[in-house]
């Protein structure tokens, strides 16, 4: 009689991390742009509620959406770099049927996604720029009309080192953000499967994912808004990433956690929706392991 699969068996392709990423961002993207807004306030604070009554008001509903386009080309680049490099070292290093211990998770986390944030750097500063665009005046706007002007108007204005502004941050921060996420995520869904109370499931999925969201947010927050900071900035506004530092802790130690409320509410979601999104692409369209 033949076996049948069981599919809870079944490994993710390298690709399904970007792809489930780019489908949450896409979900989240009006929390993301109201985070950016709230990290690049430095006298006038207004909070989130009033930020976007006042974005709806002048710019209309959809320009909660501005800088959709390179937010999923972040997500196609960064995402799919950082689980490309996990899934993948993990599936040939890892036999079918037994786990990783907890500190290699963490440090293939940190490799990955280390590689994957310089990879996106330069969709993720176009993205800050796109997001931002709608606070300056008319006369200052970049009015990039995609992702891909950005890049090449980016580039030739200001040359490639422009593009990877703020990878001094954005690197450590994706690092910290593929542990939160990932590793966590991994190491919670584990636990509970050990449990009577848990199986390979969407209610699992759910759970392991909220609080690596959770997790993920409060890691990475500090290096966010410096990100922000530094990728927004105009010409010659920060000497380097101290001076960016200096300026920002003129607010207080509160000040690194700017945005931290948006930031919770659009990174938990996006985490939940990530995995949910990834968990489906592999328990419907992953591969079988192979049979020893």
């Amino acid at each position: 009689m033949e076996k049948v699969q069981d599919n809870t068996k079944r490994l993710a392709k390298w690709y399904f991390g970007g792809i489930a990423s780019a489908g949450a961002a896409s979900c989240t993207h009006p929390l993301d742009l109201l985070k950016v807004h709230l990290q690049t306030q430095q006298v006038e604070k207004v909070g989130i509620v009033k930020n976007t009554a006042n974005i709806i008001k002048k710019q209309g509903v959809l320009a909660l959406y501005n800088g959709l386009t390179a937010a999923l080309l972040r997500q196609l680049t960064y995402s799919t770099t950082r689980f490309g490099i996990y899934e993948t070292v993990k599936q040939y290093t890892v036999k079918p049927g037994e786990n990783m211990p907890f500190y290699k998770k963490v440090l293939l986390a940190t490799i990955a996604g280390a590689t994957g944030g310089f990879v996106g750097t330069p969709a993720d500063m176009v993205n800050v720029r796109m997001q931002n665009d709608i606070k300056l005046p008319i006369d200052q706007r970049r009015n990039y009309k995609h992702a891909l002007d950005g890049l090449i108007q980016v580039y030739f204005r200001e040359g490639i080192r422009k593009l990877f502004s703020g990878a001094l941050t954005a690197t450590p921060r994706a690092a910290l953000m593929t542990v939160g996420q990932i590793s966590f995520y991994e190491q919670i869904k584990q636990t509970l499967l050990t449990t009577a109370y848990f199986s390979d499931n969407l209610i699992t999925h759910f759970s392991a994912s909220i609080m690596a969201g959770a997790i993920a947010t409060t890691m990475t927050q500090p290096l966010d808004v410096l990100k922000t900071r530094t990728m927004n900035a105009k010409p010659g506004e920060y000497k380097n990433l101290l001076h960016c530092i200096t300026v920002t802790a003129k607010l207080g130690p509160l000040g690194f956690f700017k945005g931290y409320v948006p930031a919770f509410i659009r990174l938990t979601p996006q985490t939940i929706l990530t995995f949910i999104f990834f968990e489906q692409l592999r328990l419907n369209f992953g591969n079988f392991p192979a049979v020893d």
